[in-house]
């Protein structure tokens, strides 16, 4: 018994406008029509439909079920869309352990990969920063970044977070004298520090101007003038340790 366009769908799981969209793609031949003008459906017709269904189900095109069909070629066709498919799995898999570490941290769902657990220790600037330096370091890199932020004084950075673009010059002396030690601690755990374009990812010209305009746009005057005296104290501390041997200070974190 033929069947109409309607009952060919849904014995075929699908919907109507799927049955014309294979039509219209060449993969479902057209059926004869009644003398009424209706399709009429035969068991070849359904058998086609459910095989495209199958290969859909699969994650073939449907660009590329035509070309399957009956070449030799068709073993590679799968095998290249099995590649797809676990490069898609792989995909979620990271947006799924993305997700599950946002919401144990309760860090802000757009946080870099790698900075959730940092999350509440970082200002908003600091953040947008976080996002550039994801793109333009590599892996081992940015773990050497969490653990700095992980080793600073969150109360001391939290001041210096809110400090106001024309706070004194005594505050900034002192906020600068007091991150200076875990500064100077970091350089010589990350000794790449000191250098940050040898880490570089990307092209370094363009990225160290990069580099550069964020921090000059996402911070205060204040607060770049205590990163500033900080980075030039730290670097003397350096100078001082290494020419004695001794250790940085330790410097506690909260």
């Amino acid at each position: 018994m033929p069947w109409s366009t309607r009952e060919l769908a849904e014995l075929a799981g699908t919907t109507v406008n799927t049955v014309r969209h294979y039509h219209h793609l060449g993969l479902l031949d057209e059926p004869v029509r009644r003398h009424n003008g209706y399709k009429q459906y035969e068991v070849s017709h359904l058998m086609a439909m459910l095989r495209i269904r199958r290969l859909v189900d699969l994650g073939v095109p449907l660009s590329q079920i035509g070309e399957l069909e009956g070449t030799p070629s068709e073993n590679q066709a799968l095998h290249e869309i099995d590649a797809e498919l676990a490069r898609s799995i792989e995909r979620l898999q990271r947006a799924r352990a993305g997700i599950a570490a946002i919401l144990r941290e309760q860090a802000p769902a757009d946080i870099p990969t790698g900075f959730e657990s940092v999350a509440s220790r970082m200002s908003e600037a600091d953040r947008s920063m976080a996002h550039l330096y994801a793109r333009v370091y590599d892996d081992d890199a940015l773990a050497d970044l969490r653990s700095t932020i992980e080793s600073s004084d969150a109360a001391v950075e939290a001041e210096i977070a809110s400090l106001a673009p024309d706070a004194d010059a005594e505050t900034v002396e002192r906020l600068a004298e007091q991150i200076a030690p875990s500064l100077a601690r970091n350089l010589l755990e990350h000794p790449w520090l000191a250098d940050p374009a040898s880490r570089l990812a990307v092209d370094q010209a363009s990225t160290r101007k990069a580099l550069v305009e964020s921090v000059k746009a996402l911070y205060n005057p204040a607060q770049l003038d205590v990163f500033v005296k900080a980075s030039a104290r730290a670097h003397e501390l350096v100078d001082q340790m290494r020419a004695s041997g001794d250790e940085p200070p330790a410097v506690d974190a909260d």
